[in-house]
């Protein structure tokens, strides 16, 4: 939710911004900072909704039995493992595929390698972080992770696009 009020405060700090210049024919507004907070607030709260709507209608498409987290992410075990669980400021070290909505594969370990990450350090989308915490090693989980909770508005500026939501699937390796 916190993520949601940065958003929030960015796109009022950018339409405040580029309305800074004189436009004789602009008709002018009659709205003040609070209604303009509340409309960029409903339309987020719109945004969410039908992103939340996509996620929905994907997990039932595809059968998958998913659980949801209060912040939205969502998870479902493939594999459970018997290792030590996974806690703050341990290293986790993951088997990972990364893949956009429409399925297409951006990232993976094949690729790539592991991926190494400190728990609770940032660094990674924080619902990968928040899902880090629910697994112990061995287990394997897929994870859609809802754009606020990814990249946001913004991308990774490589392969992720602005407001993508990410299907993670991922396995625990290790814990350092």
């Amino acid at each position: 939710m916190h993520k949601l009020y940065v958003i929030l405060y960015f796109l009022a700090a950018f339409g405040l911004l580029s309305c800074n210049g004189k436009h004789e024919n602009a008709p002018k507004s009659n709205l003040n900072q609070a209604q303009i907070n509340e409309k960029l607030v409903g339309a987020n709260k719109a945004s969410v909704q039908f992103e939340n709507e996509q996620i929905d209608k994907l997990t039932s498409d595809n059968g998958w039995k998913m659980t949801e987290t209060a912040t939205g992410l969502r998870y479902q075990f493939i594999e459970k493992g018997n290792g030590a669980k996974a806690e703050t400021e341990k290293v986790a070290v993951l088997e990972y595929e990364v893949k956009l909505f429409s399925g297409e594969l951006i990232y993976s370990s094949k690729q790539n390698g592991l991926k190494e990450f400190r728990i609770g350090s940032g660094g990674v989308e924080s619902g990968l972080e928040e899902g880090i915490l629910l697994l112990k090693i061995g287990d394997k989980v897929r994870f859609i992770i809802p754009s606020y909770l990814a990249h946001g508005l913004s991308g990774d500026q490589e392969k992720i696009p602005p407001k993508a939501t990410l299907i993670y699937t991922v396995k625990l390796i290790d814990l350092k």
